[in-house]
């Protein structure tokens, strides 16, 4: 039998809880954690990010294997669920915290990355520039476990309903053939 391989993405796209929703659904994703990477800051917390001074962005960091979701398909998913043209800011969001940002783990994923936002931006698809930040390799810390899996454990909370829900509805619709069966 041979062994799975496994890669990581880290990607922010404002609040995590909206990214990890959506990513937790698709066939090929073993799993997805909510955390916090690009700032100076060590071992943050939810209130420290949220403040705006640790410079680190809310990310998801997923695992998944290749051989059944590329890299490009988690980025074609990511560009449909959130808004790359709107800099520091998702929504009601507003703050470096909640920056469109791609963590470019190797070489591969920042020519794939540059790749689709040219295909992106040739095709006219957002009508403003993409300001996604393509940025090097980052510590990964995980948020506190009440944010792990919260769409999960919270679906009628407020924010759920009026935010996540309509990604994950999008998703559906768009990506059907990339969810989980």
């Amino acid at each position: 039998m041979s062994e799975t391989t496994t890669e990581t993405a880290l990607l922010g796209g404002g609040c995590f809880w909206c990214l990890e929703a959506v990513f937790e659904q698709l066939h090929g994703v073993q799993a997805v954690e909510s955390g916090y990477a690009g700032g100076s800051t060590p071992n943050p917390t939810y209130k420290a990010v949220c403040s705006g001074l640790t410079g680190h962005a809310e990310v998801v960091r997923i695992t998944y294997d290749p051989a059944v979701i590329s890299f490009r398909q988690l980025l074609e998913v990511f560009f449909a669920v959130h808004d790359p043209t709107t800099l520091n800011r998702q929504g009601h969001d507003v703050g470096t915290q909640y920056r469109s940002v791609i963590f470019c783990l190797t070489p591969e994923q920042r020519s794939t990355a540059e790749a689709l936002i040219r295909e992106l931006t040739a095709a006219g698809v957002y009508s403003d520039p993409i300001v996604t930040e393509l940025a090097p390799p980052a510590e990964f810390f995980k948020a506190e476990p009440y944010h792990q899996g919260y769409y999960r454990a919270n679906p009628d909370q407020g924010y759920c309903r009026l935010v996540i829900s309509p990604k994950v509805a999008k998703l559906r619709q768009a990506f059907a053939g990339l969810l989980r069966r």
